[in-house]
């Protein structure tokens, strides 16, 4: 009888904090096995969730304008640029009508007036700009970045809580515990097994035939296995069939060599029958019966 070992290990090192199984337990498809410490990992999924948050914060900024107040500020020197444009668009018609009196008023004065009427409309243009982008969010590109680091943040916080949950190891399947290989309190490098777990359908048998068998076997056929201290013999199904045989002649093919050449065969057996069976057990394969 052999056995395929599943190695449970972890991705992560730590020292291992608990474990939960014993050997020669049953344990269910999902039951933990055992866990490493893992406040270190615990640190890095709370400042990676922090992190997400800020950038997320940072992004909802991005898209809006200044504080009301500012755009109050704004506004109100707007408002004083528009009174100052009045003022100076009257002193300047006032200008132009004194001009048409001799010796009332100089070209200078209207040169003046018409200065100031033209500073004080491109203040009131630049005001309205200002109070235009006010309202606006962050150029294009700035968003762009912003919404870049969310996801960079994100990623970063699904890889600490990928690594957290690696921290916690279950059985991937329904198995007998084999062996462990740590005990608690040790300290565990990354991917090395913790676990040793034997799933029924992971034993089979190894048989070999004699090559002039090899033509009433094919995958699917039927074999009997006789077990020690098991009266009635169990049936299992041929899974493999080596393309190889064991024994080679040296020289040449005879007869008498060909008799000594052996192909190896697997069977396996349904989960209620393979859990009669251990590795390394001699049985006896009846085949054609």
């Amino acid at each position: 009888m052999e056995g395929e070992f599943v190695y449970i290990a972890s991705p992560v090192a730590g020292m291992l904090d608990a474990l939960h199984v014993k050997r020669g337990e049953e344990v269910k498809a999902g039951q933990p096995l055992f866990e490493l410490e893992s406040s270190q990992e615990r640190a890095a999924v709370d400042e990676a969730g922090r992190r997400v948050e800020q950038a997320r914060a940072n992004l909802k900024d991005s898209t809006k304008g200044k504080r009301p107040t500012e755009i109050d500020s704004l506004e109100a020197q707007l408002r004083q640029a528009r009174s100052a444009v009045a003022f100076s668009e009257k002193e300047f018609e006032r200008q132009k009508k004194m001009m048409q009196s001799p010796g009332v008023t100089s070209e200078q004065e209207l040169d003046r007036a018409r200065l100031a009427h033209a500073q004080d409309m491109q203040r009131v243009a630049q005001f309205e700009a200002e109070l235009k982008t006010a309202k606006l969010g962050l150029r294009v590109d700035q968003v762009a970045a912003a919404q870049a680091n969310v996801l960079a943040t994100e990623a970063a916080l699904a890889r600490a809580q990928w690594e957290l949950s690696q921290k916690t190891q279950a059985a991937p399947t329904a198995a007998l515990v084999f062996d462990r290989l740590y005990r608690q309190g040790e300290w565990v490098s990354a991917n090395k097994p913790v676990v040793v777990l034997l799933p029924a359908q992971n034993i089979k048998v190894r048989a070999f035939v004699p090559q002039a068998m090899l033509t009433a076997i094919q995958p699917g056929s039927r074999v009997q296995v006789l077990v020690d201290g098991i009266k009635s013999p169990l049936s299992g199904t041929v899974s493999f069939i080596s393309p190889q045989a064991e024994y080679t002649p040296p020289v040449i093919y005879s007869k008498d060599s060909r008799a000594k050449m052996v192909f190896m065969i697997e069977a396996v057996f349904t989960p209620d029958e393979a859990v009669k069976l251990h590795p390394g057990q001699p049985v006896d394969v009846l085949i054609g019966f």
